[in-house]
């Protein structure tokens, strides 16, 4: 199991970090169940969207890790995309070797981290909070690791602080503007979720198989959304709330970021899915523009690589993970 560690994020804002390094140490079998996730109790569920404290009695079992990587093992802080927690990355951590001291971050708004009605929610915000858990939990240099809106605050942070981060994953987020149709679009499609859901396998199916902007069915991306929901007294919502979400989204879906990829100077692995957002043409690009840019691809995955495939995923990184950490 993760055990919880706490951050204090920009503008005092409380922040829920996961170390997983006990779940990756040498001798465990990674096709082992995956340990469970970090999501609210139902009975919790109203305290946690406010970002009041949990009740101890509902609150995951802190559990030291197990030394599987040693005191100078380097740091690795894992950044979940939007809607997402840091639970997301559990299929793919345990297949990352004891080498590393692997830490997954709940961002802002998500997971266990608080959610602030006043936010900011803004580019700065999240970045700023990236430092402070590379920072106060003792990670740098660190190698980041970040999907979609997490990959956009893992670049940001590289080039506006070199001194924190030795090497960057990005997965699967764009450089290029996605624009205001591109919000207008995700306005609607909050707007049609037929929330509150009954139960989690009326989430499953619908955003596995009914959902419009699902091409064919998903189990997988039902399974994704089913561990960010909580259950209120008429139904399955979910734990963050969505016009947060759309804030968050609305500080960089107008705005270009070559700017800042080219300024990263760190080693750095792009990495796509075949049928994920990032096309393979914008991919190359992004790694051309980079000054130690590496690609990679994942065939027959999506948006959601890391979870969909994590086997697939980590042995498209674990090399370079082992690259730019060995001593």
């Amino acid at each position: 199991m993760a055990r919880r560690l706490d951050v204090t994020g920009a503008g005092g804002v409380r922040l829920a970090a996961w170390d997983y390094t006990a779940l990756t140490g040498e001798g465990e079998d990674p096709k082992a169940p995956r340990p469970p996730a970090p999501r609210p109790a139902p009975t919790s569920a109203a305290r946690l969207a406010d970002g009041l404290p949990v009740p101890a009695a509902t609150r995951p079992t802190p559990v030291t890790p197990a030394p599987s990587a040693s005191p100078s093992a380097q740091g690795v802080l894992l950044l979940h995309g939007l809607m997402g927690h840091a639970a997301h990355w559990a299929p793919a951590v345990r297949r990352l070797t004891g080498r590393h001291r692997v830490v997954a971050l709940d961002q802002r708004g998500h997971g266990h981290s608080r959610k602030p009605a006043a936010g900011p929610f803004t580019r700065e915000a999240y970045v700023a909070d990236a430092a402070a858990a590379v920072e106060q939990l003792g990670l740098g240099p660190v190698t980041l690791v970040g999907h979609s809106m997490g990959a956009l605050t893992a670049w940001q942070l590289a080039a506006e602080r070199p001194d924190l981060v030795r090497a960057l994953v990005i997965c699967d987020m764009r450089a290029s503007a996605l624009g205001a149709a591109s919000q207008r679009a995700w306005q609607d499609w909050f707007r049609g979720w037929p929330a509150p859901f009954p139960s989690l396998d009326a989430v499953r199916r619908w955003f596995g198989e009914d959902d419009p902007w699902v091409e064919r069915p998903n189990p997988a991306r039902g399974a994704f959304f089913a561990e960010v929901m909580a259950e209120h007294p008429d139904g399955w919502r979910p734990v963050f709330d969505p016009a947060q979400m759309l804030t968050s989204r609305e500080t960089w879906v107008h705005d270009a970021h070559w700017e800042s990829l080219a300024q990263v100077r760190c080693p750095t692995l792009v990495v796509r899915g075949l049928d994920g957002e990032l096309g393979r043409a914008e991919a190359q690009e992004m790694v051309r523009v980079l000054p130690h840019g590496a690609y990679a691809e994942i065939p027959d995955a999506g948006h959601l690589l890391h979870y969909e495939h994590p086997e697939a995923w980590s042995e498209a990184v674990e090399p370079f993970l082992n690259g730019v950490l060995t001593p």
